[in-house]
């Protein structure tokens, strides 16, 4: 029988009691005067309550897609000239920027962008063109209507040479809103999601800067023409110019995990008020998540989302503490976390969505228009894939150097290739799957494997005539492998880390849920299978103890949704009393 656990909903709120038929709610008229000053005042926080969900859900919308492209852009890219001119206006939005870099024809090929700026000594200014249709700057966000500064990127010629990819200051707005001349701006259209972001285009015809605001962190252009940088070596130079977009990868990826931990909460608070059919004509409905196909569904989510976390936590630290020593695991991290966290949002969102039924589709209730609004992050600040080739890429040449080297692997958590290749017990038993040993050996097993795949691969390539980067290209499927068991076992890790800092019971959830976390990456993996890391009775068996899993997860649902500290705000009607959310009272009074 599967059991009817009421104090779940106690603790949300009272669902629960409106089951009974309205017929039978009697009340004597004292009680129905206490009752309908309570249910006013109820409908009263209704609004508010409404009210300021809508109001935060927006501003934090708003700040977060603004605020990575005003202040912090001048900040990396500009050097004292330009903080001192821009960046206490920008913070006081005296002045509202926009990040001027995606075009048409190239997004993340940022090295391709055909935005062009030749410098005029007579006049001491760059002239910026846009040379062809590809070449307009697409998807700049506040462009179309609000921005009054935008940060340009373009190819810098200097003397019929091209010096690559600068960054310049431009103001494209008057205090009027009228804009600037030798510029032509238009809106991107409506979109899938973000409708609230005006996303423009802009094309710039011998659009004039003055020679002060290039941002010359990097390089810089003396009045006589003359080019000038520390930095001698145009690929090297490049790195660094980008090496501070790494910002938007590191919020990206945090922010995803944060989405994810608002939609879990809804949905298992809803999933703990909601209830569906009765197992015999004698027992009340069963709540939704006390269905072990309910708990399939959101359980595991919700482990993906606590390893997730600690992972964004860590990569937080090392952007905070970051050094140019640190800028290659930054960007590598940074990397591979961005990727996998959006990815798994997208996932998350959809399951909570459905886990809501109909609930799930209403805008008040956050999960369903969320999938449009985040969607934006599996291409924004890199396309997901083309991240994940850049860290199997990486990966690739530390292997290469080590081999070259002679020397054992270090750093980014490797060191496990200087060991014995482990080996995988021939029966699994529940104990063992359960088992860091397990975990650990299993996950690295298939990193191992698939790095010198990957390597063999690429190599036999090249022997068949093939440059390096076509070898790359066409590897591309063991790329993408390898990618995610190099971040799915970086994850692993640290959540292992996690786990021995802790004590008492919350020590046993998070064993819990670092079981959950393996075994559900194991099961969604067909690299197990695929390579024979795993027999076909071994992944039955880790089938089963998911299951298994999920039974002893489910009492510390709502405490696990609960520690993620979401704010009241910030939830939906559906994670509260929907019943009343939705009465007849509650809908005429908003």
């Amino acid at each position: 029988m599967v059991p009817n656990r009421c104090s779940d909903t106690n603790l949300i709120g009272s669902a629960c009691i409106h089951k009974q038929p309205i017929q039978n709610r009697r009340t004597n008229s004292s009680q129905m005067a206490v009752h309908s000053r309570k249910t006013s005042l109820a409908r009263e926080n209704t609004r508010e309550n409404s009210k300021k969900r809508l109001l935060s859900a927006l501003s934090f919308q708003r700040f977060y897609l603004s605020s990575y492209h005003r202040g912090p852009a001048i900040q990396f890219f500009g050097t004292k000239r330009h903080h001192d001119k821009f960046l206490r206006e920008s913070e006081n939005f005296l002045i509202k920027g926009c990040f001027a870099m995606t075009e048409l024809g190239h997004g993340s090929n940022v090295r391709g962008i055909e935005t062009i700026a030749t410098f005029d000594k007579n006049t001491q200014e760059f002239i910026i063109n846009s040379p062809c249709e590809s070449a307009q700057k697409y998807w700049i966000g506040g462009a179309a209507k609000h921005a009054t500064h935008t940060i340009i990127f373009s190819q810098l010629h200097i003397n019929g040479t091209s010096q690559g990819v600068h960054a310049f200051i431009g103001q494209i707005r008057d205090a009027n809103g009228n804009i600037m001349p030798n510029l032509r701006i238009a809106d991107c259209g409506h979109k899938i999601g973000l409708n609230g972001v005006d996303n423009g285009r802009i094309w710039f015809d011998n659009f004039r800067v003055p020679r002060e605001n290039l941002l010359n962190s990097v390089a810089d252009v003396l009045p006589d023409g003359q080019y000038v940088s520390a930095i001698k070596d145009p690929d090297q130079r490049f790195a660094a110019f980008l090496a501070p977009l790494t910002s938007g990868r590191v919020n990206i990826a945090v922010n995803a995990v944060y989405i994810s931990k608002m939609a879990l909460a809804i949905a298992v608070r809803y999933g703990l008020t909601r209830r569906a059919f009765s197992l015999s004509s004698n027992e009340p409905e069963v709540l939704l998540l006390d269905y072990p196909s309910h708990q399939r569904r959101l359980l595991p989510l919700i482990a993906k989302a606590c390893a997730m976390s600690i992972a964004a936590y860590n990569l937080k630290k090392i952007y905070v503490k970051r050094s140019p020593d640190t800028t290659k695991i930054l960007h590598i991290y940074s990397s591979a976390y961005k990727a996998t966290f959006t990815w798994q949002n997208m996932k998350t969102l959809q399951e909570c969505r459905e886990a809501c039924g109909g609930q799930g589709l209403k805008t008040e209730n956050r999960i369903g228009i969320s999938i449009g609004e985040f969607d934006v992050q599996s291409t924004f600040e890199g396309d997901n894939n083309v991240l994940m080739q850049q860290v199997s890429k990486a990966l690739l040449s530390e292997y290469l150097s080590a081999q070259k080297k002679k020397q054992p692997f270090k750093g980014l958590g490797l060191e496990h290739m200087n060991s014995p290749c482990p080996v995988i017990p021939a029966n699994l038993t529940s104990s063992a799957l359960r088992s860091i040993q397990f975990q650990n050996d299993v996950f690295c097993l298939r990193e191992r494997d698939l790095l010198n795949r990957y390597a063999s691969e690429v190599y036999q390539y090249q022997q068949q005539g093939k440059s390096r980067e076509t070898a790359i290209l066409l590897s591309y499927q063991l790329a993408e492998d390898l990618a995610r068991a190099f971040t799915e076992r970086t994850i692993l890790q640290q959540l292992v880390e996690e786990v021995k800092s802790a004590t008492g019971p919350l020590k046993d959830v998070l064993e819990l849920l670092r079981s959950m976390y393996a075994l559900i990456c194991i099961e969604e993996d067909a690299s197990f299978l695929r390579y024979g890391y795993l027999s076909l009775s071994n992944a039955a068996a880790v089938r089963k103890e998911v299951m298994k899993l999920c039974s002893n997860v489910r009492p510390h649902a709502l405490a696990l949704v609960s520690s993620f500290g979401i704010p009241d705000s910030f939830l939906s009607p559906i994670a509260f009393d929907w019943i009343e959310a939705n009465s007849w009272t509650s809908s005429n009074s908003l």
